[in-house]
């Protein structure tokens, strides 16, 4: 078999897992691979091909990754319940530290927790939301 012809698959298959998985994992070793393609075509040392790509490879990762990381940022993307962060609720069962309570936000009760006993009855604001509970502190405090 050609040696471009390895150099061939072996970035189709870099490429196949830079495309399931979308991190940026290999996209610097097709760079390199394609690189050491096109060298393969007018040089037959595969150890130099090889070097090349490796090389080529390291030094892209180090350089570009930083950058296109930032770059490229993912943006986490609200639902539709994260809306209620920062939102008002009424507590409609105490909350006691060690034991959750109810808060109704939105015309939705929610099973709350805070890091202070509130009262029934109490305003409070929506901190954060952790899987089905919310965290909430009393307004005023």
């Amino acid at each position: 078999m050609e040696q471009w012809v390895v150099w061939l698959i072996i970035v189709i298959l870099l490429t196949l897992i830079e495309i399931t998985t979308i991190n940026l994992t290999t996209i610097w070793f097709v760079a390199s691979g394609i690189l050491a393609l096109i060298v393969s075509l007018f040089v037959d040392n595969y150890i130099l091909q090889f070097g090349i790509f490796v090389i080529v490879g390291v030094i892209l990762l180090i350089t570009t990754k930083p950058f296109l990381t930032k770059f490229i940022k993912q943006c986490k993307v609200k639902t539709n319940l994260d809306r209620i962060i920062g939102m008002t609720g009424i507590v409609t069962e105490k909350i006691n530290k060690n034991e959750d309570g109810e808060v109704k936000v939105d015309g939705k009760a929610w099973t709350a927790y805070a890091d202070k006993p509130i009262k029934k009855g109490d305003s409070v604001k929506v901190l954060e939301i952790k899987g089905v509970k919310i965290k909430v502190e009393k307004i005023g405090e």
